[in-house]
C-alpha cells in the first residue's frame, strides 16, 4: 500500500514535501492508535511501566505532529525576512520534541522510584498482552515505513523517526517481559522495568537535543559530503589547487559553500571566471550545493617565487609535516601566507610564529613573516 501512496506522489509537485506529510500522517495515526491502547491497559492494570511506555507513544504522537508541521513550514520559498528558506523549521520541530521526551522521562524516572518503594501487583489480563503484542507488531511496521521514506527523499529526520520506532519494539518488550515475568513468577519486576525505561526515554531526549542543537549551531558537513566536494574539485586539471572549503547548511536540502580556487595569475579574467562558472554550476547540478568560488592568482612562471615558496615550504614541514601552507606572497621583504593548523597540535600560534620567523631569517634571509593561522575544522 506504501508503494501505491509513492506511485501517485511522485511527479506531481514537491515530492520532498508530500511523502514527507504522508509520514507524518500515518505516523500520527498509528503512534496516537498506540497510545490510547497502552494508556488504557496501563490504567486498568496499574503499571508504571505501561504507562511510561504509553506516555512515551504519547510523545511519538506530538513528534509525528510536528514532522507535519515541520514538512509544511520547511517547504516554503524563501522570503524577504528568510532570504536562505524555512528549511531550518525541521530541526526546531525535532528540538521542541526532544524537550517534550526529556520531560516525560524525568517524571517517570519519579514515578518508577515510587513503584519500587511501594510496590503494587499488576492486574493482569488476556487483554494486557494482546495490546503488548500488538503495539510491537505496528512499530515494527512503522520503523519499516520510515525507513522507506527517508530512502526516498534522503531525510535524515524521518530515517531518525525509524531507528526511533524500532528502539520502542525493545521498551515495549521490556514492558511485556515484566508482564510476564510477575504472571509466571509473582515477582514485581514493573518499578524496575519502568525505571529502565524512563531512563532509556531521557537518554534518548538527551541525545536528540545534542543532535539537533548542533543543526541549529552549523553541524561539520559528514565526511562522505567532504569528500564528494573534493572529488568534484579534483575533476579540473587546470586550476592549481583549493583551499578554505567551508559549507553552511540552512536544512536538510539548503547548503551553501565557498572554496578558494588557485589559479595562474597569467589568466585573463574572462578565463578564470569561465572555470570557476564551471565549477559552481557543476556544484550546483551534481551536488545540490550553492557554491561561490573566490580566486587566488598564483604568479607559477615567477622562478624567484616559485624557489622562495619551496623554501618557506620545506621549512614548515619540517617543523611539523602536518602544516599546511597556501595563498603564499611576497611584498618587498615580506612573506605573506595562511597556515592551516591540524587538530593535534605541536605549538601554539605564537609558538609556530616565532620558530617560522627564526628559520626563514637563518635559511632565507630577513623577511618580515605575517601569517594568518587557519583554524579549519574541515580537515
Amino acid at each position: 500500500m506504501l508503494g501505491f501512496f509513492l506511485k501517485r506522489m511522485k511527479g506531481t509537485g514537491n515530492d520532498r514535501t508530500r511523502i514527507g506529510k504522508l509520514a507524518g500522517y500515518l505516523g500520527l495515526f498509528s503512534n496516537a492508535l498506540l497510545f490510547v491502547g497502552k494508556f488504557l491497559i496501563g490504567l486498568s492494570a496499574r503499571s508504571v511501566s505501561i504507562m511510561a511506555d504509553a506516555i512515551n507513544s504519547l510523545s511519538d504522537t506530538v513528534s509525528s505532529f510536528l514532522t507535519l508541521i515541520g514538512f509544511r513550514i520547511a517547504a516554503k520559498p524563501a522570503d524577504r525576512e528568510h532570504p536562505y528558506g524555512h528549511e531550518r523549521f525541521e530541526y526546531i520541530s525535532g528540538f521542541v520534541v526532544s524537550l517534550l521526551i526529556t520531560f516525560v522521562g524525568f517524571q517517570f524516572l519519579k514515578n518508577a522510584f515510587e513503584k519500587i518503594i511501594t510496590p503494587e501487583p499488576i492486574r493482569l489480563s488476556s487483554w494486557l498482552f494482546i495490546v503488548l503484542v500488538l503495539s510491537i507488531g505496528i512499530k515494527l511496521w512503522q520503523g519499516s515505513m520510515y525507513r522507506q521514506l527517508a530512502k526516498e527523499i534522503d531525510s535524515a529526520a524521518l530515517q531518525a523517526s525509524g531507528q526511533d520506532s524500532f528502539n520502542d519494539v525493545l521498551t515495549t518488550g521490556a514492558v511485556l517481559v515484566s508482564a510476564l515475568i510477575e504472571w509466571g513468577t509473582g515477582w514485581r519486576v514493573d518499578g524496575y522495568i519502568g525505571l529502565l525505561i524512563a531512563l532509556y526515554i531521557l537518554y534518548s531526549g538527551i541525545m536528540m537535543i545534542r543532535t539537533f542543537i548542533n543543526e541549529l549551531l552549523g553541524a561539520r558537513p559528514t565526511e562522505t559530503e567532504i569528500q564528494e566536494m573534493e572529488e568534484r574539485l579534483d575533476r579540473y586539471p587546470t586550476i592549481l589547487g583549493y583551499h578554505d572549503l567551508l559549507v553552511h547548511s540552512y536544512g536538510p536540502k539548503r547548503r551553501f559553500a565557498s572554496v578558494h580556487i588557485e589559479v595562474n595569475e597569467n589568466w585573463s579574467l574572462s578565463q578564470a571566471h569561465e572555470v570557476i562558472d564551471a565549477i559552481e554550476h557543476d556544484f550546483q547540478r551534481n551536488l545540490h550545493v550553492e557554491l561561490v568560488c573566490h580566486l587566488d592568482p598564483v604568479p607559477i612562471q615567477n622562478e624567484e617565487y616559485r624557489q622562495l615558496r619551496e623554501q618557506v615550504r620545506q621549512i614548515i614541514e619540517q617543523i611539523d609535516p602536518e602544516l599546511r601552507m597556501h595563498d603564499f606572497r611576497i611584498h618587498a621583504k615580506q612573506f605573506t601566507f595562511d597556515l592551516v593548523i591540524p587538530k593535534q597540535r605541536k605549538y601554539t600560534d605564537r609558538e609556530l610564529q616565532e620558530k617560522i620567523f627564526q628559520k626563514i631569517v637563518r635559511d632565507i634571509g630577513r623577511y618580515e613573516v605575517s601569517i594568518t593561522f587557519d583554524h579549519t575544522y574541515l580537515l
